[in-house]
């Protein structure tokens, strides 16, 4: 009993350690941060004002616009880079392709640099001068430089751009550690069965995948609903509110503008909801009842 109730300590210590941090880092900031969106003021001089914050969201054309935008960023991006990351992962997957290793690695890369490094380097890329529109002119393509970065529609799609070229060799990893684990006798059935490599894709591959596909589409669709540091250094929310999401019309609000922490973090609340009713959406359409 002695030793039962020793190891049960020893494991319960380590179990309340970790615990208690995760309450105070996690949990604590959290619920301060609610009790927060429901007051209003500058510093310490706050007061209590209810759900106005809240109401105040449906009136304001910025949060509305931010809004709309990161759906945007959010129904195109991340279908685009999850196929892409499928196809990929395919691709690298088979055994007879050389190189596999330094292609995985290439594409692999972006995910792993600096967030900020690289988001300035598609701010130079797409600037009016910029390699691409001198690309662009060299070959004939176009006869003045495209306003990537100033067009209200093309700074959007630029966006789009820099988030799905970063984050495709991420998901690509998850995609390609699943097809290792799919037994290959599987494949050469249906191929004796004279499925074609699109059958085999749909029929396969893709259903094999589920699991992993539910997982990386509920995880990119948090990170884009929390999109800011391409926004931030690429097109710092411009022209206009055309491109700004709601992470950094957050950032603003508690640091550029007059600082209003309470609606600050009753906007930020915002996507604590959108995230649980996206991934709500995700699991239902994906059938899993768990």
């Amino acid at each position: 009993m002695s030793s039962k109730f020793k190891n049960n300590t020893i494991g319960w210590s380590f179990v309340l350690v970790a615990t208690f941090f995760i309450v105070l880092f996690y949990f604590y900031p959290m619920v301060q941060a609610f009790i927060l969106s429901f007051k209003s003021g500058m510093g310490n001089n706050l007061e209590f004002v209810g759900v106005d914050n809240y109401t105040r969201l449906f009136n304001d054309p910025t949060f509305i616009a931010a809004l709309k935008n990161t759906f945007i960023y959010l129904i195109f991006q991340v279908p685009i880079m999850i196929v892409l990351a499928l196809i990929f992962s395919v691709l690298l997957n088979d055994p007879k392709l050389k190189l596999k290793g330094f292609f995985r690695t290439a594409i692999f890369l972006p995910a792993v640099t600096s967030l900020v490094a690289y988001s300035i380097i598609f701010k130079y890329l797409f600037g009016q001068d910029g390699i691409i529109n001198q690309f662009l002119l060299n070959i004939s393509l176009i006869s003045e430089p495209i306003q990537w970065l100033t067009d209200p529609l093309l700074a959007k799609v630029t966006i789009i751009i820099a988030i799905t070229w970063r984050w495709t060799g991420y998901n690509m990893i998850f995609y390609l550690s699943g097809l290792q684990n799919i037994d290959q006798s599987i494949y050469e059935a249906a191929k004796m069965d004279g499925a074609n490599a699109f059958q085999v894709f749909t029929k396969i591959t893709v259903p094999a995948l589920k699991p992993i596909i539910l997982f990386t589409s509920i995880t990119s669709t948090i990170g884009t609903l929390q999109l800011f540091d391409e926004i931030m250094n690429i097109t710092k929310g411009g022209p206009g509110n055309a491109t700004v999401s709601i992470s950094q019309y957050i950032y603003n609000l508690s640091f550029k503008y007059t600082p209003d922490f309470g609606y600050a973090a009753a906007v930020s609340f915002v996507i604590v909801i959108l995230i649980v009713v996206f991934s709500a959406l995700q699991f239902k359409a994906a059938g899993d009842r768990n």
